[in-house]
């Protein structure tokens, strides 16, 4: 008999208001859309968590892959927020994980993995997780030290 899984937990979440092109002919939120609510979602993360400085710090995070499942549709003036945590931390990259709450019926609508590389800007060639990103990733997750 298999284990049950755990739940995985998102400390992170960003409220995301639907605008009206973000809605497409037959009335539903265009699937292009989400990804830039995901985006906003990273954005909010790698600021806040990573403390991330894309104008000063040398070593960046980028997107390597990004893929979605979209489960149920969302119409203009739905209520979402944007879920994001760390499901892999690895030596150069680190996968988010990221998931679209409907907040009146509390589903998952959408859901997305999003590999992040750190990338060098001056050598422009990925790089190793900097230490001081591993470390907050850990203490922000409660990821224990992998190092």
């Amino acid at each position: 008999m298999d284990e049950p899984k755990e739940t995985p937990v998102y400390k992170h979440s960003m409220p995301v208001q639907i605008r009206f092109n973000d809605v497409d002919q037959y009335g539903h939120v265009n699937n292009n859309a989400y990804f830039a609510y995901y985006d906003l979602g990273k954005q909010d993360y790698l600021m806040h968590v990573l403390r991330v400085n894309y104008r000063t710090s040398e070593v960046v995070p980028v997107i390597a892959n990004i893929n979605a499942d979209f489960i149920i549709p969302l119409f203009h003036g739905d209520d979402i927020v944007v879920e994001t945590r760390v499901s892999h931390l690895g030596h150069k990259s680190f996968t988010l994980q990221q998931r679209a709450i409907n907040r009146a019926t509390g589903l998952e609508v959408c859901r997305c993995a999003t590999v992040m590389v750190c990338f060098n800007q001056r050598t422009k060639q990925s790089a190793d997780i900097p230490a001081e990103f591993r470390q907050a990733i850990e203490a922000f997750e409660g990821i224990a030290s992998q190092s």
